[in-house]
């Protein structure tokens, strides 16, 4: 297939009409407005598609509720605020197991903040966000050409796992343009058993997520849990960058990832045996896999456009294998490689190739 030059959140629309999405309802914010924009232009000319600019978010992602029952692939997107309004319909979403992908061009906050890129969101996205304990997929991509890729996949493992899946990215990479190659879908495994398209002659089927007895919500909080560890133990990937002597390894996802591999380039270039561990899925996170690496090597810093979110899944990965620096710029602040590489410089230990400061 052709390669073509496209702008971020374009290529996450394109993406999800070519994975099978026939709906789409949100509500305009920056800086993820190209995407409605790009759905409000194509799903009209695909069979079967449906877009709808809903008066408000917490009236887009009920609509996502309702066509997902219906077995319909469905999608939103918003950005940081606009998330937080979603939370209640993405925790009903978890809680009556109906797939939908959810898209989040994370911008500067808390509050309304700014249009700046930030990772400040990663505690919403990963811990569930809404009430009652549930869990989302949650896929980090730090190319353009990987939001094609993972937008295809969060539909496939939402439809898997009757879960919703979030592409956690932010403004930057919705903004840049970069070529991509759209790799061809997967057919659509989903059973008619699951969508409800009137009872007809047969039995009623019932979704519901309001369960009054506590005994049958108990067991139903067990089920999902069985299954989120079902997703923990075979869905996490990672991807690893010149780790094979690295005396100190950075830590980094999404727009901070592709910063650190700036920053390398040049620490290598200095005599600098650094490498990178960037996780894709940020729900389940690789632990096992970055558990892994302390044994090549016992300093790690974790680099973040935060105060330092993920920080705390690389705590619990190497509490106790390993020493943990960090380093983050939070509010919608953009680090440059440079930076980067004059914190590494300033903390590492040339002779001994270890962190001397950590925070």
């Amino acid at each position: 297939m052709n390669k073509v030059l496209m702008q971020g959140n374009r290529i996450i629309g394109e993406a999800a009409i070519r994975a099978g999405c026939r709906f789409y309802a949100g509500y305009p914010i920056t800086p993820q407005n190209e995407i409605p924009e790009y759905m409000a232009e194509r799903l009209p000319e695909v069979e079967g598609g449906v877009f709808i600019q809903s008066e408000s978010e917490i009236a887009a992602i009920h609509m996502v509720i309702g066509a997902s029952a219906a077995g319909v692939r469905a999608m939103t997107s918003s950005s940081s605020p606009g998330i937080s309004l979603k939370q209640e319909g993405i925790s009903s979403l978890a809680a009556c197991e109906l797939p939908a992908v959810i898209i989040n061009m994370m911008r500067g906050g808390p509050g309304l903040g700014n249009i700046s890129p930030s990772q400040g969101d990663y505690f919403q996205a990963t811990r569930g966000g809404g009430h009652g304990g549930y869990r989302t997929i949650v896929l980090g991509p730090a190319t353009v050409q990987e939001m094609a890729d993972l937008t295809m996949d969060a539909f496939d493992l939402a439809d898997q796992y009757r879960i919703p899946a979030m592409i956690l990215a932010d403004g930057m990479m919705g903004q840049m343009m970069e070529p991509v190659v759209f790799k061809e879908p997967k057919p659509r495994v989903y059973p008619e058993s699951l969508m409800m398209r009137g009872a007809g002659e047969g039995k009623s089927k019932i979704i519901r997520g309001l369960i009054l007895d506590p005994l049958e919500m108990e067991e139903h909080n067990w089920t999902l849990d069985r299954k989120y560890r079902v997703i923990a133990q075979s869905e996490t990937r990672h991807e690893h960058y010149k780790t094979e002597d690295a005396e100190l390894i950075l830590v980094a996802y999404g727009t901070a990832a592709r910063i650190a591999k700036g920053a390398i380039k040049r620490l290598r270039e200095a005599g600098l045996r650094v490498g990178l561990f960037r996780p894709i899925t940020l729900w389940p996170f690789p632990t096992n896999e970055l558990r892994e690496f302390a044994k090549k090597s016992e300093n790690f810093l974790v680099f973040e456009m935060s105060t330092g979110q993920m920080l705390e899944d690389v705590r619990l990965a190497l509490q106790g294998y390993a020493r943990i620096g960090f380093h983050g710029r939070p509010g919608g602040v953009v680090p440059t490689p440079i930076e980067l590489t004059n914190v590494v410089m300033h903390q590492y230990d040339r002779k001994g190739g270890v962190i001397e400061q950590y925070q």
